[in-house]
């Protein structure tokens, strides 16, 4: 029997009044997914050794139906443009915490206000990830970390029968 492996997101709850901020691991995730299910995480993230080493800082994710990109948390979009091949957004969250998506046909300006699940433009063309990918980065006080520390892990799987 084949079976497919479909991946499901779940919404992340904002954290409570009051709770620490600082951390990327903190016991609650803090963001949702940029990308309404089902999706597939196609690259995981990989560290480099130091900071000028090689290594994958994020995680790309390939819809499987739309390419909305969705702001995962609130913030400030603090650029949105093109980087050499691609376009970027990069939305400030606070407290030393910032998101960079690419590549992304953007629809937000730098300044402005998003809240998590704003529309912030579509998957489009160019980088470093796979065509047809979004690429989701996260830093810390400029350091970067797994994104996935901040969505709660990868979505449950749920295997469906084909046919």
């Amino acid at each position: 029997m084949l079976t497919s492996v479909l991946l499901i997101a779940h919404s992340a709850a904002p954290p409570a009044a009051g709770a620490e901020r600082s951390e990327a691991s903190s016991a609650a995730p803090r963001w949702s997914w940029p990308l309404a299910a089902p999706f597939r995480v196609v690259s995981a993230y990989a560290a480099p050794a130091h900071e000028y080493a090689p290594g994958h800082r994020g995680i790309d994710i390939r819809p499987l139906h739309g390419t909305a990109v969705r702001a995962p948390a609130d913030g400030l979009v603090a650029f949105a443009g093109r980087v050499v091949d691609r376009g970027v957004v990069t939305i400030d969250h606070g407290d030393g915490l910032v998101s960079t998506l690419e590549p992304v046909a953007w629809a937000v300006t730098a300044g402005a206000p998003v809240r998590r699940g704003d529309v912030i433009g579509d998957v489009d063309a160019g980088g470093h990830s796979e065509p047809g990918a979004l690429h989701l980065g996260a830093r810390v006080h400029g350091a970067y970390v797994d994104p996935l520390l901040l969505l709660g892990g990868i979505p449950r799987a749920v295997l469906l029968p084909l046919g």
